[in-house]
C-alpha cells in the first residue's frame, strides 16, 4: 500500500511540475520543450513500476518496467535479429518500394485525368480493406520470408502516399502555372521547378504517415506466417508461452524503431521544406 500511495504522490508532484514548466515564461525554449515530455515519460515508468510492485500484479498480466529492461538487455542478440528481419528487410524495403511507386504514379495521375477518376476511388477502397484480410493472401503469394511482409507494407503505404502526393501536385495556383507558361515552360519543367517543390509538404506528410503504417504492417503480417525470427513472430510465440516480459521488450524495440524512423523523415522535411510556413518558428 505504501508503494501505491507513493505512486500517486509522485504522479501529482510531477504533474504540478510539468504544468508549471509548460505554462512558465520559458515554456517556448528548446530545453523546456524537451524536458516536459521527458519528465512525463519518466513519471509514467516510475508510477508503472510502483503500482505493479505495490499491487503484486502477476507477470503474465503486466510485467514491471525493471523486468522489461532486464529482458531487453539479456535478449539483445535475439531482439537484433528480429529487428533486422522485421524492420530492415520487411518494413523498410516495403516502405521504399511503396512510397517510390506511389510518387511515380502520382505524376501519371496528375498528368492524365482519367487515371485520377478511375484509380483514386479504387485506392480508397483498397485502403479501407483490413490488413488481417489481405496479409494472409500476400503471405501465401510471396512466401513466409520477409518478401511477403514487404508486399503487405507496399499495399498499406501506397495509397496514403498516392493521395497526399496528388493533392500536393494540385497545390499551385493558376497564376503560378500561367507564369510558368508565360516563360515558355512545358509540363515537365513546370513539374520539376514549380509543382514538385510546392508539393513537398504534402509528400512529406504522406511519408510520415507511412512510417507508422510500414512497421505495423510488417509486424502484423508476421502473425500469419514467418520464419523463426521477427517482431511479430516473437510476440505471438511469447504470448503463447506467457512470456510477457519478452513481448514488452519487442514492443520497446518497435517503439524505438518507429520513433527513430519518423524522426529521420521529420528532420529531412525540416531541411527540405524550410521555406514553408509550417516550418517557421
Amino acid at each position: 500500500m505504501i508503494l501505491v500511495v507513493l505512486a500517486f504522490v509522485i504522479w501529482a508532484s510531477m504533474w504540478a511540475l510539468n504544468a508549471r514548466l509548460a505554462n512558465g515564461r520559458g515554456a517556448k525554449t528548446r530545453i523546456i520543450q524537451l524536458l516536459v515530455p521527458a519528465i512525463f515519460g519518466l513519471t509514467i515508468v516510475v508510477v508503472w513500476e510502483l503500482l505493479v510492485r505495490g499491487l503484486n500484479v502477476p507477470l503474465v498480466i503486466l510485467p514491471a518496467p525493471s523486468q522489461v529492461i532486464a529482458t531487453f538487455f539479456s535478449e539483445i542478440p535475439t531482439l537484433w535479429l528480429d529487428f533486422q528481419q522485421t524492420f530492415l528487410k520487411g518494413a523498410l524495403s516495403g516502405y521504399i518500394i511503396g512510397c517510390g511507386a506511389a510518387l511515380m504514379m502520382a505524376v501519371l495521375v496528375d498528368r492524365y485525368d482519367f487515371l485520377k477518376r478511375g484509380l483514386l476511388p479504387v485506392g480508397n477502397f483498397v485502403a479501407a480493406l483490413p490488413i488481417v484480410g489481405t496479409a494472409p493472401i500476400l503471405v501465401m503469394w510471396f512466401g513466409f520470408d520477409w518478401h511477403s511482409k514487404a508486399a503487405v507494407v507496399v499495399v498499406m503505404v501506397f495509397f496514403p502516399m498516392l493521395v497526399n502526393a496528388v493533392a500536393g501536385l494540385q497545390e499551385t495556383t493558376s497564376m503560378q502555372r500561367d507564369l510558368m507558361r508565360t516563360y515558355g515552360a512545358g509540363y515537365w519543367p513546370s513539374l520539376t521547378k514549380l509543382r514538385l517543390p510546392a508539393a513537398m509538404p504534402f509528400i512529406f506528410n504522406g511519408l510520415k504517415i507511412s512510417t507508422t503504417l510500414a512497421l505495423i504492417g510488417a509486424i502484423v503480417a508476421e502473425f500469419f506466417g514467418s520464419p523463426t525470427m521477427g517482431m511479430g513472430f516473437r510476440i505471438s510465440t511469447s504470448v503463447g508461452q506467457l512470456a510477457l516480459d519478452m513481448v514488452w521488450a519487442e514492443i520497446v524495440v518497435a517503439a524505438l524503431a518507429g520513433s527513430a524512423f519518423y524522426g529521420v523523415v521529420a528532420m529531412a522535411e525540416k531541411r527540405l521544406t524550410f521555406w514553408h510556413p509550417s516550418q517557421r518558428k
